[in-house]
């Protein structure tokens, strides 16, 4: 059994800390997103304003994440993540104390990104403690970080009712402190972290066509994740007339599910292969967002959505099955690259379902055409698998496509 080779392989306390350090940041990243409907009450947004309030964090991420992934190979995983809490604190002291102007609202939103930037240095201090075969799990665990989300769905609206948005900003600072203490505690850095290398060399990996292979399909499973994760609250409210704290029930309902099975995702890509998992998965987030695109009733939206959430989030975990297989002298780059990808993917699906509602009317657009995304990333996928058999994975006996 996998899960019980982890005991016996790698440093269990750095596996524990990446996923705290994660998790705690992927809450914080997607806060604007869990408090959007409040933060719309307060300065009056149109549903494409509303859709660029809760996507600023998610590209600035994407453009934190480069940074993160070259500091994480030059510096190590474990001062980079250190140096990004302490970063983070100061978005949330600004929306605490003032962002009262909208102008401000984009500010905070920017630097924010900063705690989206985790990913680069979490998974690649989860994935250089452990072998090859353990690849798939380990960063399976690590992140399910991305369950931050959970607590910012379900708990923010809540605390937003009684503390008002800007005082839930000043509570997240509670969680961060704590796990910055404790991360400083129980993480070290591998043995096997290479050596610093001149920044132009890390950046060669952009000439390998795999690296953009990585990018485009991690910008529809992640990009699809976080995206609907900041938006689904706003739609909620706007297609079914919830109340604010309903809405993040519902929304916490079908972001439970993409996060609990990412690690599966990553344990079945072990066993049966990335691709071949992926494959499955990209058909199903097709179909199931064709299917709320109808928007059907409340009952069997949130069902094709938690559905399709759950193939957003074991997608990732195939995904990061095959990454540090390919790119294993270059995971903390690389993971900024990717991550960066996801990122700008889930910049757009807020944009693009906010826009569309905007000129069309309705929220059947914007699903239908995550759909037809969903579909083109399959076809992708068939792409780049002719060319890993003809190229890497027949070098690596050890690797499952």
């Amino acid at each position: 059994m996998r899960l019980k080779e982890l005991r016996s392989h790698g440093h269990a306390p750095s596996l524990l800390g990446s996923f705290l350090y994660f998790d705690v940041s992927f809450m914080i990243w997607v806060l604007l997103g869990a408090l959007g409907v409040y933060i719309t009450k307060d300065f009056g947004l149109s549903p494409s304003q509303k859709g660029l309030i809760v996507a600023i964090p998610i590209l600035s991420g994407s453009l934190f994440r480069l940074l993160f992934g070259v500091l994480t190979d030059r510096i190590g995983p474990r001062k980079t993540a250190v140096g990004g809490m302490l970063v983070t604190t100061i978005p949330l002291l600004w929306g605490w104390l003032s962002g009262t102007h909208i102008a401000e609202l984009y500010g905070i939103g920017l630097l924010l990104g900063v705690a989206g930037a985790s990913f680069s240095a979490a998974l690649p201090m989860a994935s250089r403690w452990y072998p090859p075969h353990l690849q798939g799990v380990a960063m399976g665990i690590a992140g399910a970080g991305n369950s931050g989300t959970l607590l910012a769905t379900l708990f923010g609206p809540r605390l937003a009712e009684h503390y008002g948005w800007n005082g839930v900003m000043g509570i997240a600072l509670i969680p961060l402190l704590c796990t910055l203490v404790l991360y400083l505690f129980i993480t070290k850095d591998a043995p096997s972290q290479p050596a610093a290398r001149p920044v132009k060399d890390y950046l060669n990996v952009l000439k390998v066509k795999d690296t953009w292979y990585f990018c485009l399909l991690y910008c529809v499973t992640f990009g699809g994740f976080v995206g609907l994760t900041s938006f689904l609250s706003i739609f909620f409210v706007d297609q079914y007339h919830l109340s604010s704290v309903s809405a993040g029930n519902f929304v916490t309902l079908c972001v439970a599910a993409g996060s609990i099975v990412r690690p599966i995702g990553g344990m079945i890509a072990d066993r049966i292969g990335g691709v071949r998992l992926l494959s499955y998965l990209l058909i199903g987030v097709t179909l199931c967002m064709l299917g709320v695109s109808q928007l059907p009733s409340l009952s069997l939206a949130t069902f094709l959505l938690f559905a399709g959430m759950s193939c957003l989030g074991m997608g990732n975990g195939a995904v990061f099955q095959l990454v540090p297989q390919r790119f294993k002298n270059e995971i903390g780059v690389i993971t900024g690259i990717v991550g960066a990808a996801g990122g700008v993917g889930g910049f757009f699906v807020p944009i693009i379902l906010g826009s569309l509602k905007e000129l069309s009317g309705t929220y059947a657009s914007g699903f239908i055409v995550y759909s037809l995304i969903g579909g083109c990333a399959f076809v992708l996928l068939m792409v780049a698998q002719n060319t890993w058999k003809k190229t890497w994975a027949l070098q690596k006996s050890s690797i499952k496509l």
